[in-house]
């Protein structure tokens, strides 16, 4: 088993008055400050070597919630979430960069942010360069950088990281479509070595054809997880 969901839920309170000068007169008059989500109710998940999932639901379903939650970035109202792993986050790419700091600089940046050791990093730093095809550019600070080689480079880093569960949201339509290939070929050998994967997306066929388990969310809720061919299925009887 390396993720494990236990009768899971995770709410937010979204506050609409920002201040307090703001919040005060809403009191007053009896309304409310804010609005309570349950981003997420009562999940129960199991997923083990080799699972590669696909994520399905309508936008607001709590699909990006619930990578959030195994990534770590934030943490269940209720329940509880065993991970057995190093994870690979791929969900905001380039996250931890820093504009002033070359790419070569934010390579080892974002490494250590992963906690890969100095020699770590220097042992697949020139495959992260090559993957990401900046040689030329790699000495140049990121905020001159394109929005497509910025992303080319958080997902070069992030792929080249060991781990043992991948998470991603949307990710392969970064860059151009030959860079698309790339990132697909490589998820592909990352299926062969049987690691986990919780692929989000819209995309039905790649769904289909990448993943062999499927989970549908519906307004938080778990609506199924199984088969991934019973798994879209079931998510077009939400559309």
């Amino acid at each position: 088993m390396k993720v494990l969901f236990d009768n899971v839920s995770k709410h937010f309170f979204k506050q609409e008055n920002r201040t307090l000068k703001e919040l005060i007169p809403s009191l007053l008059k009896g309304m409310r400050p804010g609005e309570f989500i349950e981003a997420l109710k009562n999940i129960n998940l199991k997923f083990n070597d080799g699972d590669i999932v696909g994520v399905l639901g309508k936008n607001g379903a709590g699909k990006s919630t619930l990578l959030k939650l195994i990534a770590g970035v934030t943490q269940p109202t209720s329940g509880k979430i065993s991970i057995n792993g190093k994870i690979a986050p791929l969900i905001e790419l380039g996250a931890g960069f820093h504009p002033q700091l070359t790419g070569r600089e934010n390579i080892y940046l974002n490494g250590s942010i992963f906690g890969l050791s100095k020699k770590e990093i220097d042992s697949v730093y020139e495959d992260i360069v090559k993957f990401a095809e900046l040689e030329r550019f790699i000495n140049t600070p990121v905020k001159h950088y394109s929005s497509g080689m910025y992303m080319r480079l958080g997902f070069s880093v992030a792929v080249h990281v060991p781990f043992d569960i991948l998470l991603t949201d949307e990710i392969l339509a970064v860059g151009d479509i030959d860079f698309q290939q790339k990132c697909i070929d490589k998820m592909i050998s990352f299926k062969k070595q049987k690691k986990v994967i919780i692929f989000v997306s819209h995309h039905l066929e790649t769904v289909s054809s990448f993943c062999n388990k499927g989970l549908v969310l519906d307004k938080g809720k778990q609506y199924f997880y199984g088969n991934v061919n019973e798994a879209i299925e079931k998510y077009k009887e939400l559309l």
